[in-house]
């Protein structure tokens, strides 16, 4: 066959891989420790104590299988190929003695890390000797000095050095050697006793990118010199001078260090007038990211020049003697993550210096004079910890607002109730848990309380009956359980705004009379019962959902103040609400959300319904209505949308749906008993994203003139969204509506991502004809359902216009014909039922159309092809064998195909035993493993032996 040396070619190249992995294995095995190296090591250890008794080196030692050092001791790692130790990472072992001279030895050495250990003496001048390498690292060794630095001289390519707490008291001449280190990027030299630098100006590092001098006691006049040149030659990104001793003024030099990102100059006696100038003009270039100015002299108020700072994440002011207001230009500084101000004499905040600060995620400002602070605004920021008691020393404060951050813990009266003056208290969405005992009682008359998602429960909050000022509550999914206590609705006669969704709350609702028509209640998702009384339909935004209230709500139509009324949001659905829907709805003519889906309402639409013009939405799924829709809802000109499915409705499909409610995005009508033919008039329906006719009586044609469904054809799409502000609140809610779609078998719960959905769906009716070819321009089209109709004819060869279609259902219709070749071009295509028809001829071969399962296909007894075990009459070769075709267009019988299971079949398992046999058995038997490489070499040497003297005889005898 063909395919056969191709198939020898893979044989033979897996055994070729095989041989050259034993090769390299055995290769690796010939190079072992360099002896040299071995007993510089071993000499090292010697000087080496174990302070903790870890055996942290036992592996090091001449023992049979210790005599590698590149293979077993701890923290040796050697060149694969030269068998040179190349890495000594030896770092918080806890080691102690002393690092001996023996380590010079180590001359290919290219990483050496000894630091957080507890070594002592001095460090030997014979590490100069290590000219490869490239990072020592000897920081936090407390017991180390070293009395010059020349040998760095011989260290040539070493970028990153760390001497952080080791004695150089006497490297007096520690800068020189310093500048004289070409390639040094990284330099650590915390806490060394550095002394006086002997000024040179000469040679200056040019790769200085990170710079650590802190506690070191250096001075002004030590140190800025030397800084200042290196300046001028580097670009150092990362400065550390930390408790020194830099008091007096800072030269205008310091302006040279314009790629500076970490700056920390704490713990010195800097003043305002010495840093202010050169530091505002430095970093007008934004490049600065980490300043620490803590523990300095700084006083006065806080400049508006660190708000020119705008890619500052670390800000720390804290312990200086800043004065006066937080400046409103900290608003700013929007990329701020850490920010300390505390341990200042602070006394005022401005309520807008936070509100930008998106990232914020610690704020301290404890130990200042801030009693006078009367606002604190965190909102919408990355807090996280813990509220701190101290917030309730802000005598002043009167706005409380730390709202979606991620604050944690536990609240107690010492927090908040000795805040007199709070009015607003917002700590929504955060993690806190209230524990305040019955007994307690705050000091405050608040106005606006917000605790959404705190945790309050499971009892209802008894300290709250003490706020008779109450406009706005919001205590929704706090935990709470039981019922609601009397108290409760008789404290707060001013309520405008109650929230107390999403709890575990049972009971009854009292009769609300004492509350006013401008009252916004949102109840849902709880578990209240009994009947609704009549005043609170006296509301202006109202949600009783998911709850288990029962009984009629024809009382609503006996409230006789009707001059109060102005109801525009009622959503009473998922109770066991039921009989008729009310005639009353002249009442509520400003309604723009009406929900009563899933109850047991029964009866007929009634024609009142029409006098609702303002209306949006409007839901009445899932209940038992029946009848005809009524005329009169053709004056809801600004529908979006309509959900009547699930119910009992029947007669025609009106037409004037088209023309009067042309602001239609979704129209539901599944699950009725509508009849009669789909009126033309719905194709005028332009902004229609999700169209449900579907599981009716509709008869007749599929309208070409859907093609004029231009939002299906458009990319982007709308969300139906609204406004609505609530008379004498504080705060304006945002409604987004949502709609149930059928979506591949399931009904799914679209919202915030209802633009991604454009769906027609028109399955389970009694249409007839031909699918039109103008559906095909709906181009943006997700969903298409037409299933379990009576339509004939070809699927149409346009259909690969779709290019988004995710879902598409043809399936028991009596379609015929050929599955097109442009449907294996919707790439998108997920879910595919064509089944149950009777089309005809091979399935288009193509990666999406193969991928489905047979079930997609089975029911049209005239289709084959994969997937399908029917074989199509062309598949056949001449031997009357039937043959599939492969990858590479070509036929392989199943004579073959078995036997190409048995030759690659015998490629692995020959594979196996010869690796396993013979380069497995090398590699676990070390003594077999020297022998068989010894041989080979032997070989090898042999054969150019005899090569060698056959070529000079051959040479030879030419030249004779």
């Amino acid at each position: 066959m063909s395919g056969r040396p191709f198939q020898h070619l893979i044989a033979f190249s897996l055994l070729l891989i095989c041989f050259i992995a034993c090769w390299t294995v055995g290769d690796h095995a010939e190079v072992g420790c360099i002896e040299r190296e071995r007993e510089a090591l071993l000499h090292f250890k010697q000087g080496v104590v174990d302070v903790l008794g870890n055996w942290v080196l036992s592996s090091w030692g001449n023992g049979e299988d210790k005599r590698d050092c590149c293979i077993n001791w701890r923290g040796v790692e050697c060149d694969n190929h030269t068998g040179h130790v190349i890495i000594l990472y030896l770092s918080r072992y806890y080691l102690g003695g002393r690092i001996g001279p023996s380590l010079g030895e180590l001359q290919h050495l290219k990483h050496l890390d000894l630091s957080w250990n507890q070594f002592e003496g001095i460090l030997p001048p014979q590490l100069g000797n290590l000219s490869n390498l490239q990072s020592l690292d000897l920081g936090n060794s407390f017991f180390l000095a070293c009395e010059n630095l020349d040998w760095l001289s011989g260290l040539p390519l070493l970028r990153q050095l760390d001497l952080s707490w080791v004695n150089l008291s006497k490297a007096i001449h520690w800068s020189q050697a310093i500048n004289k280190m070409p390639f040094l990027v990284e330099l650590h030299l915390s806490y060394t006793q550095l002394p006086t630098i002997s000024i040179s100006h000469n040679n200056s590092s040019k790769s200085l990118v990170v710079l650590d001098l802190s506690r070191n006691g250096l001075t002004s006049s030590s140190i800025y010199p030397w800084l200042f040149n290196l300046f001028s030659t580097s670009g150092l990104v990362y400065l550390d001078l930390s408790s020194n001793n830099l008091n007096g003024s800072t030269p205008n030099a310091f302006g040279n260090m314009t790629t500076l990102a970490y700056l920390d100059l704490s713990q010195n006696g800097l003043t305002s007038s010495s840093i202010y100038p050169w530091l505002f003009n430095l970093f007008s270039t934004n490049s600065l990211v980490h300043l620490d100015l803590s523990y300095n002299y700084l006083n006065g108020s806080i400049p508006d020049g660190f708000g020119n700072m705008t890619n500052l994440t670390y800000l720390d002011l804290s312990s200086n003697q800043l004065e006066g207001e937080i400046p409103k230009s900290f608003n700013n500084i929007n990329c701020l993550v850490e920010l300390d101000l505390s341990r200042n004499q602070l006394h005022g905040s401005n309520p807008d210096a936070f509100a930008n600060m998106v990232s914020l995620e610690s704020l301290e400002l404890s130990e200042n004079q801030l009693e006078e602070l009367s606002e604190l605004n965190l909102g919408f920021n990355q807090l996280n910890g813990t509220l701190p008691e101290s917030i309730g020393q802000l005598r002043q404060l009167e706005v409380l607002d730390i709202r979606s951050n991620s604050v944690q813990g536990m609240v107690s009266e010492n927090h908040l109730f000795g805040l007199s003056k709070l009015m607003d208290l917002d700590l929504s969405f955060n993690s806190l848990t209230f524990n305040i005992s019955l007994d307690q009682v705050p000091l405050f008359q608040a106005i606006y309380i917000k605790l959404a998602s705190c945790k309050l429960g499971p009892r209802f909050p008894h300290w709250l009956h003490t706020q008779k000022h109450l406009e706005l509550l919001d205590i929704s999914a706090s935990g709470i359980s039981g019922v609601i206590p009397n108290w409760f609705w008789d404290s707060s006669p001013n309520l405008v705004w109650l929230n107390i969704s999403n709890n575990h709350i049972s009971g009854t609702l009292p009769n609300l009379t004492t509350y006013s028509s401008n009252l916004g209640m949102d109840l849902s998702s709880n578990f209240l019962e009994g009947s609704i009384p009549q005043s609170v339909f006296n509301a202006q935004w109202l949600d009783l959902s998911s709850n288990m209230f029962s009984g009629s709500i024809y009382l609503s139509c006996e409230i006789s103040d009707q001059s109060s009324l102005s109801l525009y949001h009622l959503d009473l659905s998922s109770n066991r609400l039921s009989g008729e829907l009310p005639q009353c709805w002249k009442q509520w003519k400003e309604l723009i959300v009406l929900n009563l889906a899933n109850n047991y309402f029964s009866g007929k639409i009634k024609n009142s319904i029409g006098l609702l013009n303002k209306m949006q939405t409007l839901h009445l799924r899932n209940n038992s209505l029946n009848g005809a829709l009524p005329s009169s809802l053709k004056n809801c000109r600004d529908l979006h949308l309509v959900d009547l499915g699930k119910n009992k409705l029947s007669g025609r499909i009106p037409a004037w749906i088209g023309g009067s409610l042309s602001k239609l995005v979704v129209l539901n009508l599944r699950s009725n008993e509508f009849n009669g033919i789909i009126p033309l008039n719905l194709c005028q329906l332009r902004r229609i994203q999700m169209l449900d006719l579907s599981s009716n009586n509709i008869s007749g044609m599929i309208p070409k003139c859907l093609k004029n469904l231009t939002a299906m054809a458009q990319k982007g799409g709308s969300v139906i969204e609204y406004d609505e502000f609530v008379s004498h609140s504080s705060t304006q809610h945002s409604y987004v509506d949502n709609t149930l779609v059928q979506w591949k078998g399931n009904e799914l719960e679209y919202k915030n991502t209802l633009w991604l959905i454009k769906s027609i769906d028109f399955s389970s009716n009694k249409l007839v004809g031909e699918i039109p070819d103008e559906v095909t321009d709906l181009s943006e089209l997700v969903s298409l359902n037409l299933s379990r109709n009576n339509l004939i004819g070809p699927i149409p060869t346009t259909i690969g216009q779709l290019k988004l279609l995710d879902f598409l259902d043809l399936s028991q219709n009596r379609h015929q014909g050929g599955i097109p070749d442009s449907l294996s071009q919707i790439a998108r295509l997920s879910v595919l039922d064509l089944s149950n028809n009777t089309l005809s001829g091979k399935i288009p071969s193509s990666t999406k159309l193969q991928s489905f399962n047979a079930s997609t296909y089975e029911g049209n007894p005239g289709l084959c092809g994969p997937p399908l075990l029917k074989r199509c009459p062309e598949d056949k070769d001449e031997s009357g064998e039937v043959s599939f075709i492969g990858p590479n267009g070509k036929k392989d019988g199943i004579r073959d195909d078995a036997n190409d299971i048995w030759f690659y079949g015998n490629i692995v398992l020959g594979f196996i035993i010869g690796f396993w046999g013979v380069c497995g058995t090398l590699l676990l038997h070390c003594s077999w493993r020297y022998a068989y490489f010894k041989f080979l070499n032997k070989i090898k040497d042999r054969l150019y032996m005899t090569t060698t003297i056959s070529m000079n005889r051959l040479r030879r005898s030419f030249q004779s």
